[in-house]
């Protein structure tokens, strides 16, 4: 191929934007691992999108997640991802999405701070609403399925500041170890992430079990 003076500056200012995006650390992160702390969520507007993967764990860990956050914390603004599904149907000029988000990345190295395209479109769709922050449900998985004992479910996230992009916190949360299959493997999970997420709250207001909602 032959290499002009647009090549090379194309080249570097990709490597700039990977290096700027990335912390350098090439370790996928294992579940336990966490990075940051969750800000104080209360006051704010926050987009909850759908979860962008998930490795065979029945059930629905979108409708789970809701639950887990509106019962723990009245005072956070949840912008639901059915909620922004019609937004955004509505809006067919803004060119972003829900699902099917480039978050690939979380799962193979430390990131500091989102790049396009990922942040074009969190950054379009937070604007819609007035958002301050985005949670992303990136993965659900069994967990440990290898080991003696019953499984886990492992939950990866992460909260990105909409109007810059950091990534104010990372973690992968497990729940209970439970037989493979069982609902409460996913509520479970599920919980421990918005207990995590809302550090500061206290109970939930209600309670139920996980295939009843």
């Amino acid at each position: 191929m032959h290499t002009t003076p647009r090549n090379v500056i194309a080249v570097a200012a990709f490597a700039i934007l990977v290096s700027a995006c990335a912390s350098g650390n090439t370790q996928a992160p294992e579940p336990g691992s966490s990075r940051g702390t969750p800000p104080d969520l209360r006051g704010l507007k926050v987009i909850v999108l759908p979860f962008q993967q998930n490795a065979g764990v029945p059930g629905n860990p979108d409708a789970e997640l809701a639950f887990g956050l509106q019962s723990r914390s009245p005072g956070v603004e949840w912008v639901l991802p059915e909620e922004m599904d019609g937004i955004l149907a509505r809006s067919p000029s803004v060119r972003t999405r829900t699902r099917g988000l480039s978050v690939g990345i979380f799962l193979r190295t430390e990131v500091d701070r989102v790049g396009d395209p990922l942040y074009g479109e969190l950054r379009r769709m937070a604007a819609l609403v007035d958002a301050e922050v985005v949670l992303i449900p990136i993965g659900i998985s069994p967990s440990n399925a290898e080991a003696e004992g019953d499984p886990t479910v492992a939950v990866t996230a992460a909260l990105v500041v909409a109007r810059t992009g950091r990534v104010a916190w990372f973690g992968i949360v497990e729940g209970e170890a439970l037989p493979a299959g069982d609902p409460r493997g996913l509520a479970s999970a599920v919980d421990q992430l918005a207990r995590t997420l809302l550090w500061y709250a206290g109970e939930p207001l209600s309670q139920g079990a996980g295939n009843d909602r």
